[in-house]
């Protein structure tokens, strides 16, 4: 009897711990979505007042594929593309924080002149603009600024590098 009495003991207090841990999971489930939520808006909003478009790793494979003339180009540090980019990509560094005025100490030393030239004559030419993932601004920065200087088809691939590695897409390197 001290057996089953001690067997259903464990039992309840097994189950109590498992509801305990269940309700845990869900809350973290909801604290989650949070997190989802403000970064999507974040992003959004990044968009509606950059005045650019968004692409998908997908999306910007099948351009590739297609052999469409396009620009990639990674705004991470000089360090990071070395090791991995998108194939084809072309580097200009961007900083991280919004860059209201165009500043050469965050743009390793370039000039809004040198990212014109980079992006090139053709201002119906699309551009694709990407850095590390979705959190990372220093793509907003790379389109809101080909935007300023007059270009009309510029899409931020926001995902990024990561997005691009998550989807076991081939990549680059500088060796």
């Amino acid at each position: 009897m001290q057996r089953i009495k001690s067997m259903f003991t464990l039992a309840v207090l097994g189950m109590c711990i498992l509801g305990l841990s269940t309700a845990s999971l869900a809350a973290d489930k909801f604290e989650k979505e949070v997190e989802k939520e403000k970064g999507a808006v974040k992003l959004i909003r990044e968009v509606q007042r950059g005045g650019y478009d968004i692409i998908t790793a997908a999306e910007l494979k099948n351009l590739i594929d297609s052999g469409q003339d396009i620009l990639v180009v990674d705004t991470m540090p000089y360090k990071a593309y070395k090791k991995i980019h998108v194939p084809g990509a072309k580097q200009f560094l961007f900083p991280i924080p919004e860059m209201g005025a165009w500043d050469t100490k965050e743009t390793d030393g370039k000039s809004k002149k040198d990212y014109e030239a980079l992006l090139g004559a053709d201002k119906h030419k699309t551009i694709i603009i990407y850095c590390g993932f979705v959190k990372c601004t220093r793509s907003h920065n790379g389109a809101v600024w080909a935007k300023t200087l007059g270009y009309k088809n510029v899409f931020r691939f926001s995902g990024g590098i990561f997005a691009w590695q998550g989807a076991k897409y081939p990549t680059e390197k500088i060796k």
